[in-house]
């Protein structure tokens, strides 16, 4: 008995080795597999599939032959599995899948991070039906079931250029979303992919980063808190992670560039005469350059504060007598907006005197700005 014992326990032994045993050997059909990987922003968007080509393994030309014959229209009965009216797999062998690393939306419907089978209900006119299943890890749709679907959308599929092998990829890219296609053929069915929440998963990767080794560089708080500025999110939490940048107990200090960053984010929320405060006592500051208060000034120019903007470049030319251009540029700039051309042509004209040699490329705008000037006397 004992013997009898072993001899079984070795025979299953050699049976598991041999079923995790697996050989290295084309794919079926010669329908290689491929992969194509889009991020939109943080968010991986990864679709695997197996790919035929309009040649047939033994070199027919299928051209004209695809649809609606290779690839069945609607559902069907494919007499093998538990599936009586299955699609389309959208690719060969194995589940065509998409993986998203983060919740989107496909088509306008919500769909969670995961991994799912991709299935086509292929019309021979009109729209066709997209649909993500939780099956992602059959074979083909002999065991498709309507009970895993996650979404089923509509598609209009258009007319391409001839595509021999079928083809994943994605056009339309955009900060927010990917028009994904597949394409074979002389048929292209594009599916857009959206991720509508995307600034939240920044400032989500973003807060996990300052919690780690980026987080010891006070100059990252600040380009958090500017991303946060110009998207207009995260407003509080912003505000306290340039306050944190400026903290001598972090390593920083109060400097242009963090009240410059703190006044992005009070205008921002809204609070514009704090902004205005925060950038009043930045352009002070002992070592702020010329450069950094005369684009301040341009900035408030930009914004129509014609007069403020006068203020900061008459401060800038007696903060800093030493420099006789971008001085005397920005209050030839502050004083034609607000009329006063006499001063304003003064002003042009000595800037033009001391005219750097790395501005001499920009000589004629200069001139013509002055030439405006006197020409409308």
């Amino acid at each position: 008995m004992k013997k009898i014992y072993t001899f079984l326990v070795a025979m299953l032994a050699t049976s598991f080795a041999f079923a995790q045993s697996v050989l290295s050997l084309p794919p079926n059909g010669d329908n290689q597999r491929s992969s194509v990987i889009q991020w939109i922003g943080p968010v991986a968007v990864t679709i695997d599939y197996h790919s035929p080509n309009v040649h047939s393994p033994n070199g027919d030309d299928r051209t004209g032959h695809i649809w609606g014959e290779l690839v069945h229209y609607g559902t069907i009965d494919q007499g093998f599995g538990t599936s009586k009216a299955a699609p389309w797999r959208a690719g060969a062998n194995e589940n065509t899948t998409v993986t998203f690393s983060h919740p989107v939306k496909v088509e306008g419907k919500d769909v969670p991070a995961g991994t799912y089978g991709v299935f086509m209900e292929v019309a021979k006119d009109g729209p066709w039906s997209l649909i993500l299943s939780k099956n992602s890890t059959s074979w083909g749709s002999y065991f498709y079931s309507p009970t895993e679907d996650v979404v089923r959308v509509n598609v209009t599929p258009v007319d391409a250029a001839y595509t021999e092998f079928l083809t994943y990829g994605f056009d339309d890219r955009l900060p927010n979303s990917a028009l994904a296609f597949m394409q074979w053929e002389k048929k292209k069915v594009p599916f857009r992919i959206e991720v509508p929440n995307i600034n939240e998963i920044y400032v989500s990767d973003i807060r996990n980063q300052l919690r780690s080794w980026p987080g010891f560089d006070v100059r990252n708080h600040q380009r958090a808190a500017q991303f946060c500025a110009q998207n207009k999110v995260n407003l509080e939490e912003a505000l306290a992670w340039v306050d944190a940048s400026m903290s001598p107990n972090n390593g920083g200090t109060e400097d242009f560039n963090g009240l410059s960053t703190k006044a992005q984010v009070l205008m921002a929320m809204g609070k514009g005469p704090e902004a205005g405060a925060a950038m009043d006592k930045a352009i002070k500051i002992p070592g702020t350059s010329v450069q950094n208060i005369h684009g301040y000034g341009r900035t408030l120019l930009g914004m129509g504060q014609k007069e403020k903007a006068l203020e900061v470049f008459q401060y800038n030319a007696k903060a800093h007598p030493e420099d006789k251009f971008t001085t005397q540029v920005g209050l030839a700039r502050g004083y034609t907006a607000v009329g006063n051309k006499k001063e304003a042509i003064k002003n042009w004209e000595t800037a033009l005197k001391n005219l750097p040699e790395n501005q001499a490329a920009n000589k004629g705008l200069y001139e013509g700005e002055l030439k405006k000037l006197k020409d409308s006397k």
